[in-house]
């Protein structure tokens, strides 16, 4: 078999937001991410790859066997690995406003997301918020940072003003002028808001939040600008577990 000009169309098309909206579908390469798709609750469409695969997961009628030459054609990396795969996007669940929450205001990068997207995995935070104009988590190399963690972390996209000005929960933001991290009384629940890389978060919702959390420099000349927002977030999630272990 090989792949067909309106499957060529298709993959390349779902490398833009709009048509993974219009589609409900999104890209994901490479044999561990997929197989990290495969095995969670995630429904596939399609797979395309250059080996036939042992797995009663995946239907014959859902798998394309393709060239090496075919699969860098249809693959967005630099050494596409042996699979790709085009997986049904879920319907977001309404967040239960429960436990730690991770709020995003204006992520850009999309290794950014992913990585954070595996922070809230590896420190138990099922529900992630993003602003509208946060980067899409569907993009496909947010999906490979992501390692596979985007199928255990529940992601809505709201009106973040809205959301942080209605909540009952604490809401704590990371601020250069904020509180000390380590000094400061937690609560085990809560929403904690990052904001964009180069800005910070919005003026329209730093204006709502009273409880602001800084990392504190330790180092002598006290010259470095700001941390990188995953490495923040690493950081400041590592504390609020800390707190409640």
């Amino acid at each position: 078999m090989s792949i067909s000009k309106n499957q060529l169309k298709l993959i390349t098309s779902l490398q833009q937001k709009k048509y993974r909206q219009k589609h409900q579908l999104f890209i994901a390469e490479g044999i561990k991410v997929v197989d990290e798709l495969l095995n969670s609750n995630l429904v596939l469409f399609h797979l395309f790859t250059t080996e036939n695969q042992n797995n009663d997961a995946i239907p014959p009628n859902k798998t394309t066997l393709v060239s090496e030459t075919e699969l860098k054609k249809i693959s967005t990396l630099k050494k596409p690995n042996k699979i790709l795969a085009l997986f049904k996007i879920p319907e977001e669940i309404k967040d239960k406003q429960k436990g730690l929450i991770l709020a995003l205001d204006g992520i850009n990068d999309p290794g950014n997301l992913g990585t954070i997207i595996r922070l809230c995995d590896w420190f138990g935070i099922k529900q992630l918020i993003c602003s509208k104009n946060t980067v899409d988590c569907y993009n496909q190399k947010v999906i490979q940072s992501t390692m596979g963690s985007i199928t255990r972390v529940q992601i809505n996209y709201v009106d973040l003003v809205s959301y942080i000005t209605n909540t009952k929960l604490l809401v704590y933001s990371a601020d250069m002028e904020g509180e000390n991290i380590y000094k400061t009384e937690l609560n085990p629940e809560g929403i904690l808001v990052m904001g964009n890389e180069a800005n910070g978060i919005s003026k329209e919702i730093n204006t709502f939040i009273k409880n602001k959390l800084t990392i504190p420099r330790f180092g002598p000349l006290q010259e470095t600008e700001s941390l990188n927002v995953a490495t923040a977030t690493a950081i400041l999630l590592s504390e609020f577990k800390r707190t409640f272990i």
